[in-house]
């Protein structure tokens, strides 16, 4: 029965928390209208904050009586941030319909952690220490836990995946939500790829260059930029058939399910896109030492005329280094020895799909198969998951916690592990997919 009670208390936990995040993760231009940010002042006597070392600012809550601590920890690894904005906790990521995450969370008898970042924008590494330090932190001040959860969702995804791989002997087991935790570089070319097809679709509606957005741009941007020039003309009824090829020839749409057909979702899904070639392409190119985009070798296709399409696509090398550097630190193994969840919408514009079947490869490769589970929702949009998807996903997770599956030696066959959208990968990413 206590059993029952910790997992079912687990779920309802990790539930609350997802339904907050689904609206608010990654930073894109839906995320700060639906949620009003808590100010600090409402904090409840539960909780308190403080400054790590680096710069963050942490967030501990615990539960008050009548309800009593179960002895587990839930650290939470928020999504994406703007590099403009402040460092510091992200309010609109902590709240739903007027309802605290932290506090949801206590009730059910889990402490609670967060951290910042020192620094927004690519955070991946700063996270991971960030998040090592505030379990430090939380055991020096309130004792050692019976289970560490690490939940994360969208880039905390990525950062859940990387640091149950590398910090088993910290955290139990991990949820990896929608995340770009099949590959990081995959992840960069994402986005890269719907930019420069988007231009070729519609020359010169993008008045700067793809791997080069002066500051000036973003305020143009955030003045509604999108609203006043793209979306009229991407709404038009005399553009419809080059935005449905936009979408094919990127993945985007259509999957082999529901593509988004609705305008609204259409527009969103371009914005979303475009917000990240804007908004993170500076800051990643600064914080990698140079620019990891290559599609000189991409041959793209789904459009009317494919030949036309990869003869007048504007192509773009990366930095030799910066592969180097995120291969080495930015890209997952699949190596596990705790229990890893991951959880992910086949349709997912921002993060495909297509990342949960690669890490699904890595971890048969690794023969860490045993060691990952993972559950795919039949959906178009990013984290669009629902109560019960999450309830399985945890309690999958709880399950292998308490009962680590037994080693099971995988014969190692090396097949082809199929990324779902037409666009193949470079040769310097392709050539990771059968290590």
């Amino acid at each position: 029965m206590r059993r029952i009670w910790l997992a079912t208390g687990a779920v309802l936990a990790a539930v609350v928390l997802m339904m907050g995040l689904t609206q608010s993760v990654m930073g894109g231009p839906p995320a700060y209208v639906d949620q009003p940010a808590r100010q600090v002042d409402d904090l409840p006597p539960n909780c308190e904050e403080g400054r790590q070392d680096s710069g963050a600012e942490y967030r501990i809550c615990t539960p008050t009586l009548p309800v009593t601590w179960n002895g587990d920890l839930l650290v939470y690894a928020h999504g994406y941030v703007a590099a403009d904005r402040p460092v510091e906790i992200p309010e609109d990521q902590m709240v739903l319909n007027g309802l605290a995450v932290d506090q949801e969370i206590t009730k059910q008898g889990y402490a609670f952690a967060t951290t910042s970042y020192y620094t927004n924008g690519l955070a991946v590494l700063p996270a991971l220490s960030d998040l090592l330090d505030l379990v430090h932190i939380f055991t020096t001040t309130r004792g050692i836990p019976n289970h560490i959860y690490l939940v994360g969702v969208s880039e905390g995804g990525l950062i859940t995946a990387l640091s149950i791989e590398r910090h088993p002997d910290v955290y139990d087991g991990g949820l990896a939500m929608c995340g770009p935790y099949g590959s990081f570089l995959g992840q960069t070319g994402h986005f890269g790829d719907f930019r420069v097809v988007f231009d070729y679709f519609f020359p010169e509606l993008m008045p700067v260059s793809p791997m080069t957005i002066p500051e000036s741009f973003k305020q143009t941007w955030e003045d509604g930029y999108f609203a006043d020039v793209i979306e009229p003309v991407v709404t038009s009824q005399e553009n419809v058939t080059a935005v449905n090829q936009l979408l094919t020839v990127t993945g985007v749409s259509p999957y082999s399910h529901h593509p988004p057909t609705n305008t609204e979702i259409v527009t969103s899904v371009i914005e979303n896109l475009l917000w990240y070639n804007v908004f993170a392409t500076e800051d990643a190119k600064a914080k990698l030492g140079g620019r990891p985009y290559d599609n000189q070798h991409r041959w793209y296709s789904g459009s009317n005329d494919d030949a036309a399409l990869n003869a007048g696509v504007e192509r773009f090398s990366a930095d030799p280094e910066v592969l180097e550097t995120a291969s080495e630190y930015y890209e997952t193994s699949g190596e596990l020895s705790v229990p890893l969840v991951t959880l992910h919408t086949t349709g997912d514009p921002v993060v495909p799909y297509w990342h949960a079947t690669r890490y699904r490869g890595k971890t048969l490769v690794a023969d860490n198969i045993a060691l990952h589970q993972h559950l795919p929702v039949v959906r178009h949009g990013h984290c669009s998951f629902q109560f019960g998807e999450v309830f399985a996903a945890f309690d999958y997770l709880t399950t292998l916690v308490e009962n680590p599956p037994p080693y099971q030696p995988v014969h190692r066959v090396f097949l082809p592990i199929y990324i779902e959208g037409s666009v193949d990968m470079p040769p310097q990413r392709a050539a990771g997919m059968g290590e």
